[in-house]
């Protein structure tokens, strides 16, 4: 049975609480090892130069730092995510926003400014943290409750039992979700599971790749767009869930495509605009 159920997910496969998380460290890690395989020669070796020492050259081990940070740099909490009303729909002119109403200040408007700091040779920010903040942000805007409801946090104040673990909503799709699958289908082994998501993407989803990279804006991202599919696949996340409810192996295999798919998604995505940062020619972003 066992066996059964790891082919299935092979095949098919998927202001806030200071604690959140977009993806855990794991989901994030996944996203840019998924990113690497698609980065050109030009766009990895810009990446790994910016990248810091304790970085070891991979990008993967520098996509949690803005996380960490969180604390350090407190303005940057609302740039995580771009929650909206409960409507399935993300707005920018709406929804992007600090809890105090100021413009531009959620996770599509980060991941547009710091593309463009990275295109721009004379950007006052540091190139270095530009990039660890671009790479995190893109896992973050393909998490769907990173664009979840507001009046609860995407998720952070419904409080769950995952199987017999209690939690919360919010935490069931950064983190659980990924444990689980790790634990049931993976053997505990991340790369095991980053194979079987490159897999999907060269096999499964292939007919779907090159849409997912496609952006024909000249002056920005089409990080838009991606949280527009999260605040779709947010409501559908939410179904059925309410205070106190135990979700398990139903909600878990409807919940670890989304997941996969997604993670694949922010791979994908992540190279596309790296390799456009990095392009040093006319394809890349205009930044006037």
């Amino acid at each position: 049975m066992r066996m059964l159920l790891l082919l299935y997910v092979v095949l098919v496969a998927v202001a806030r609480a200071p604690a959140a998380e977009a993806w855990g460290k794991e989901g994030h890690y996944m996203t840019c090892k998924i990113a690497d395989n698609f980065l050109t020669e030009e766009a990895a070796a810009g990446v790994k130069e910016l990248l810091p020492a304790w970085a070891n050259g991979e990008l993967a081990e520098a996509c949690s730092w803005a996380d960490s940070q969180r604390f350090r740099y407190k303005w940057s909490s609302a740039l995580h995510f771009a929650d909206t009303p409960g409507d399935c729909a993300f707005s920018y002119a709406r929804d992007c926003h600090d809890t105090k109403g100021e413009k531009d200040r959620c996770v599509v408007g980060a991941i547009n400014n710091y593309t463009a700091a990275l295109m721009d040779s004379d950007s006052p920010y540091d190139p270095t943290e530009s990039l660890m903040f671009l790479a995190h942000f893109v896992g973050d805007v393909h998490q769907p409750l990173h664009c979840g409801h507001a009046d609860d946090l995407g998720g952070n104040t419904i409080i769950v039992h995952w199987y017999t673990r209690k939690g919360n909503l919010h935490h069931v799709w950064d983190v659980s979700v990924i444990e689980t699958a790790m634990k049931d289908f993976y053997d505990n082994d991340q790369a095991t599971m980053i194979d079987a998501i490159q897999t999907n993407i060269t096999e499964v989803w292939s007919n779907e790749e090159k849409e997912w990279e496609a952006c024909r804006l000249r002056t920005k991202t089409c990080a838009e767009t991606y949280a527009k599919e999260s605040a779709l696949l947010a409501c559908d996340a939410y179904e059925g869930v309410e205070q106190d409810i135990t979700l398990g192996d139903e909600y878990f295999f409807k919940a670890l495509p989304v997941v996969e798919k997604r993670i694949a998604q922010g791979g994908v995505r992540l190279a596309a605009i790296l390799n456009r940062i990095f392009s040093g020619k006319n394809g890349g972003l205009q930044t006037s």
